[in-house]
């Protein structure tokens, strides 16, 4: 793994990913809108800036070109289907043997195996009905994106993260293969340690077609669940 571009890359996820991805020595390029591209500043050099459409297929076409990886932020920002077409792109796109590794909440049920408790539901489902009201995301884009993905035979990864909280890094996540695992109870993560799972699952071959739905290192569910925090911690 040598070179790798992040689709999204001036959203807080995506300046974290670019962050990690330096600290591994990856040559980074990233996609972002035009308006955005001056969060970028503060890398200097260090990194390649592309901007346009980041769910424009000719546009993701020439960002991942030649690329190793593709890290992309799915934003289901809008009602006309955003996260869908970034997926689309990025699979039909991204160089033949490129690891792929996508980003969504846990709302992007892998399959049947995923269990929602009734608060769950209520919560997610409220959220998507405002959202989706507001014009300002459509949840089941994000859903629709997720699917997508799963059903390619591309080598890629879907990291499902749990509630975002603020704070400094507890680690790498653990994670299990379905929501409703015990050890996700506490539904928390920071966000530093999302972009540090999503950078690290380039190069773990265990999570090639998998998505990983992942919680804090620190949790209190994890804690009781798989003291020392060994299980699935990398």
């Amino acid at each position: 793994m040598k070179r790798i571009c992040i689709i999204g890359i001036s959203g807080k996820l995506g300046l974290l990913m670019a962050q990690h991805s330096l600290a591994e020595g990856y040559a980074v390029t990233g996609l972002c809108r035009p308006g955005s591209a001056s969060k970028l500043s503060t890398f200097g050099d260090s990194i390649t800036v592309m901007t346009g459409d980041t769910s424009d297929p000719a546009t993701i076409a020439r960002a991942v070109a030649g690329c190793d990886g593709v890290l992309t932020v799915l934003v289901p920002w809008g009602t006309d289907g955003m996260a869908t077409r970034t997926a689309g792109a990025v699979l039909e796109h991204a160089d033949p043997g490129a690891r792929l590794v996508f980003s969504t909440g846990w709302h992007a049920a892998r399959d049947d195996r995923d269990r929602y408790g009734v608060a769950q539901q209520i919560k997610t489902g409220l959220i998507g009905r405002v959202v989706r009201l507001t014009g300002m995301a459509d949840i089941a884009d994000h859903k629709r994106a997720a699917r997508l993905v799963y059903s390619s035979d591309r080598d890629w990864t879907v990291v499902r993260a749990a509630d975002l909280e603020e704070g400094e890094s507890e680690g790498l996540p653990v994670w299990a293969p379905h929501v409703g695992d015990p050890v996700l109870k506490s539904n928390r993560v920071r966000p530093t340690d999302f972009a540090l799972f999503m950078v690290h699952a380039l190069t773990n071959p265990a999570l090639v077609r998998e998505a990983p739905a992942i919680v804090g290192r620190a949790s209190a569910s994890v804690a009781a669940h798989h003291p020392g925090a060994t299980a699935r911690a990398i």
